[in-house]
């Protein structure tokens, strides 16, 4: 495999944890009745559109093609948080503990990315270092919302 293939695909993984942001969060937003977290979960889908975006011209500059699927980790998170909102009753806490576990494996996504071996450029380690460091800061959020909001 070379560079830019290694790189397009490091960044084709990145895109489908964003893809799989967005639907845990559309899927969150959608079991709560709670104004305050449906904007907070609005606001989450919203940035990872964004880093989605970004993500997928850096992987067109190096000539690939983006992905648009989810990961197979990520279709497993959704089916788990829309089984847990059910038994729950659309209990806040499960949804809001949910969707930190859905941070959980964003933040360690892109951590292991930055880890690897992939060679990556300045401009696009900046970018992806950015958007790692807006992952950590909804992870730790939505960890004081778990800690903090009643059932």
């Amino acid at each position: 495999m070379d560079t830019n293939e290694k790189l397009v695909s490091e960044l084709n993984k990145l895109i489908e944890i964003n893809n799989d942001r967005v639907d845990g969060y559309e899927t969150a937003a959608k079991e709560t009745e709670d104004a305050s977290l449906k904007s907070l979960f609005g606001d989450f889908a919203s940035d990872s559109r964004g880093f989605r975006e970004a993500l997928s011209k850096e992987v067109m500059k190096l000539g690939g093609t983006a992905e648009t699927g989810t990961s197979v980790s990520g279709k497993f998170y959704r089916a788990w948080m829309d089984v847990k909102a059910a038994i729950t009753a659309k209990n806040r806490k499960q949804i809001v503990a949910s969707c930190e576990f859905g941070e959980d494996v964003a933040k360690d996504s892109y951590s292991d990315a930055l880890k690897s071996d992939t060679p990556w450029t300045s401009e696009t380690r900046k970018l992806v270092e950015s958007q790692r460091d807006k992952i950590v800061a909804a992870h730790d959020r939505i960890k004081e919302l778990r800690d903090t909001v009643k059932a």
